[in-house]
């Protein structure tokens, strides 16, 4: 008995002091070992697991080692005992693959209640900000908004009470603080009616997929009442108390799955309609209302691009697409709905009435190929299963968005466009936004100011209410029919006044590079290409609409291998992956344009033999052209280069000084966290999502929730992309947090894709201008970012 105690209480203690030693040996580098308070700390928490763990299996041991136990018992126990063991290794394991989580638990706290709570109501109130700059208003007939103030309202449609504040997965944040539908209304004087509002509440299941934790994308279903469930009272009382009806209507998206192109298994789906578009149960509502009160106002809450012809339609008065809202983005739609803001917000991205018009539309999601597989084991399952690798053909090639839109129904000899097919495609150009106002706009000079063209812009309120416009400056390049590829319009550059008064006028200057007018010449120059030829510089009130032009002349073709905003030389990448596939020109619509879903394909030799060779062992016996890594000691701190230009050659003394062991450490235990490097003195940093706010997924850290991405575009307003820059990084630092995944900048390549609300346009220039001035505001107060998702986040 006694050598059995002995025996296992040293088995208890070696496993707990391995356990301990292997999480604080893969937490600090072998070239030293420094137990300090959070080195102890988090070995005594491992160890302290594994000893009750130990003393568990140990006890269940001693019982099924009993003589007086049947055959079935001790079976029994030995099954719990192997259970055990497989629970310890996982365990170990895991806390392995979080070690730097680990760390940071235990790590001491650098949060400030006082100043998270100053912080926070920063944010609020910038939120609000964003999304009056950032709602468009979309339709205004017979002058319907802004609606009386302290007036009362109906509201109706399930998503009054289930408002879509942003998405699912990684990029969702906090929605406890946030306001809902009626208590914005409120806090801008509306009485609601709260029968409705009850109604709903009462007719609303729990949606699936609208937090962090769900990456299986959003809930699709549609959760509208139907026609029976409203009674004759509820119409009438609604009638009774006003004859304004508000009408939401939804959609969501999330990390992990695209948007449906079928709703047949959804509830309430409608077979052969996608998700972007009404569903009968909806149009059923939208029709009761319309037929019931003598003013509707819907507002589009959604971040993906829907179908909106429904707005047309007799009954329907005014409309707001707000996107998702974020905290308190909900008061700032209200504000606008009772004229105390002027919306000044534009559409980045094309709304077309039909989405399969869109050159992307069969080719979203993804595509098998056959002959190649791989085994996982999906989240869940106890099996490894065997999947075929998937593909995406971006056949679209440039042509995405407005930069197809605005080609497909230009005349390539003439260059006019047929307005009449336009039309009959395109509802909301990108671009597009109305105001309770109206402005005029002339282009007052245009130069060549070194490399770049400035062009002076004249904006007029000539309305009778106070409010901001943007102005947007294209260009279109001469095309040749049959030569490199090119859009009609490209956006230039952009920028938005302060409050105009009516009668006042504001002068703004817009620059953009010459060389940014270059095209990408894949088949014969392999690099950008700025033709000889006029250049109409226009100012435009959206994509499709010029105000005003000037001409730009290039007297001679320019090959340009790099151009003045790129670090490398440029050049076709990835030919090999080309295919045979047919890419979209204008020189051949008819001929180009996909018009059914791509096919499961073989994948070629060579393709085959890329994948699967992904993931490769060194060979230790092969000679390397690697330097010999060796530690010198070169006097630096990681304190030393703050603020150090990317070129600085000081950046490579400082890696010098590194191990080896802390490299693989510092790159290798990187999630929601950057572990120590001692040789450098940098210390062990959090890191967090997301794009619309703090979300601690296992440190339970949570901020306020910002407006989605595409809402922040949406305001063309640069200086208020800085200002959330600036409210972000003081709420990090608030929660001591140094490091955040966000902004998120991968293109809107189509309606459907299930992130678009972490990104913010079609267009990479408004995508990079918002990104850039929000990364160097959080840079400013000494918090890094990750721009995440650059690209092929499909």
């Amino acid at each position: 008995m006694k050598t059995w105690k002995k025996k296992g209480a040293l088995l208890i203690l070696a496993g707990a002091l391995l356990s301990g030693k292997t999480v604080y040996a893969d937490s600090y580098p072998s070239s030293y070992q420094s137990w300090d308070a959070v080195g102890i700390a988090k070995t005594v928490f491992i160890c302290s697991a594994v000893v009750v763990l130990g003393l568990l299996g140990f006890a269940i041991y001693r019982v099924v080692k009993e003589k007086s136990l049947s055959s079935k018992k001790k079976k029994l126990g030995f099954g719990l005992l192997a259970l055990l063991s497989i629970i310890i290794v996982g365990a170990n394991y895991a806390v392995n693959m979080f070690v730097n989580v680990i760390d940071t638990y235990f790590a001491p706290s650098y949060a400030d209640a006082a100043k998270i709570a100053d912080a926070e109501e920063v944010s609020k109130s910038l939120v609000t900000t964003i999304q009056e700059e950032g709602t468009v208003l979309l339709e205004n007939k017979n002058k319907t908004l802004p609606l009386e103030k302290s007036s009362k309202v109906n509201v109706f449609g399930i998503s009054s009470v289930a408002i879509t504040y942003g998405g699912s997965g990684s990029g969702a944040a906090d929605e406890s603080k946030n306001i809902n539908l009626q208590q914005g209304l409120e806090n801008a004087g509306f009485e609601v009616n709260s029968e409705l509002t009850d109604f709903y509440t009462e007719n609303l299941p729990e949606k699936e997929g609208t937090n962090i934790f769900s990456l299986n994308g959003g809930d699709y279903n549609i959760y509208e009442p139907t026609q029976d469930k409203y009674s004759e009272e509820l119409l009438a009382n609604a009638k009774n108390f006003s004859d304004t009806a508000l009408v939401v209507i939804s959609r969501n998206g999330g990390e992990g799955a695209d948007l449906p192109q079928n709703m047949a298994e959804y509830q309430q789906g409608d077979k052969d309609k996608h998700y972007l578009e009404l569903q009968e149960v909806e149009k059923a509502m939208l029709k009761t209302v319309t037929e019931n009160f003598d003013k509707v106002v819907v507002l589009v809450n959604s971040s993906n691009a829907m179908e909106l012809g429904f707005l047309e339609d007799a009954g329907v008065d005014a409309a707001l697409w707000i996107g998702g809202p974020g905290s308190t983005g909900l008061t700032g739609v209200a504000n606008i709905l009772a004229g105390e803001v002027n919306p000044s917000g534009r559409l980045v991205d094309t709304y077309a009435y039909d989405l399969e018009s869109n050159p992307t539309y069969w080719n979203t999601g993804d595509f098998s190929y056959t002959n190649i597989t791989y085994e996982k084991t999906p989240w869940g399952a106890k099996e490894p299963q065997t999947f075929n690798y998937k593909f995406v053909n971006y056949q679209e090639g440039i042509y995405l968005g407005y930069r197809y839109y605005e080609t497909r129904f230009v005349d390539n000899a003439t260059g006019q466009v047929d307005e009449a097919a336009y039309d009959k495609v395109v509802q909301y150009p990108f671009g597009y936004g109305l105001s309770y106002t109206n402005f005029d706009q002339e282009i007052t000079s245009m130069k060549e100011k070194g490399d770049k063209i400035e062009v002076n812009v004249k904006v007029t309120n000539t309305g009778d209410v106070a409010g901001k416009e943007v102005a947007q400056v294209y260009y279109t390049a001469p095309y040749t029919e049959g030569g490199v590829e090119k859009s009609h319009v490209v956006l230039a550059g952009f920028d938005k006044t302060e409050v105009l008064e009516p009668g006042k006028s504001e002068e703004l200057t817009i620059s953009f590079d010459c060389d940014d007018m270059a095209s990408y010449d894949e088949k014969t120059e392999k690099a950008y290409v700025l033709d000889k030829g006029d250049y109409e510089i226009k100012l435009m009130n959206n994509a499709h609409d010029v105000l005003d032009s000037e001409t730009y002349t290039v007297d001679s073709k320019e090959v340009l291998k790099q151009r003045s905003s790129d670090k490398a030389e440029v050049t076709n990448a990835f030919e090999y992956a080309v295919g045979d596939i047919n890419y979209v020109t204008r020189a051949d619509w008819d001929g180009t344009l996909p018009t059914e879903r791509t096919k499961d394909k073989e994948a070629s030799e060579q393709i085959a033999t890329e994948i699967n060779n992904a993931n490769f062992r060194i060979d230790e016996s092969s000679e390397t052209p690697i330097d010999t890594v060796t530690t010198e000691d070169n006097g630096l701190r990681l304190v030393d280069l703050i603020g150090a230009d990317y070129d600085d050659e000081r950046w490579e003394q400082l890696v010098a000084q590194m191990s080896v062991d802390e490299m693989v450490n510092l790159i290798g235990f990187g999630g929601y966290a950057t572990g120590a490097v001692k040789s450098i003195d940098k210390p062990a940093v959090v890191d967090l999502d997301g794009p619309a706010g703090i979300n601690g997924i296992f440190q339970g850290i949570k901020g306020i929730q910002y407006n989605s991405e595409v809402v922040v575009a949406s305001t063309w307003n640069t200086d208020l992309a800085e200002e959330m820059g600036d409210a972000f990084a003081k709420e990090a630092l608030a929660h001591g947090i140094v490091g955040l995944y966000a902004p998120a900048v991968n293109i809107h390549r189509s309606p459907f894709s299930g992130r678009n609300f972490e990104y913010y346009s079609e267009d990479p220039l408004i995508s990079g201008k918002m990104a850039s001035s929000l990364v160097a505001k959080a840079l400013e107060n000494g918090v890094y970012t990750f721009t995440k998702h650059f690209a092929l986040n499909d």
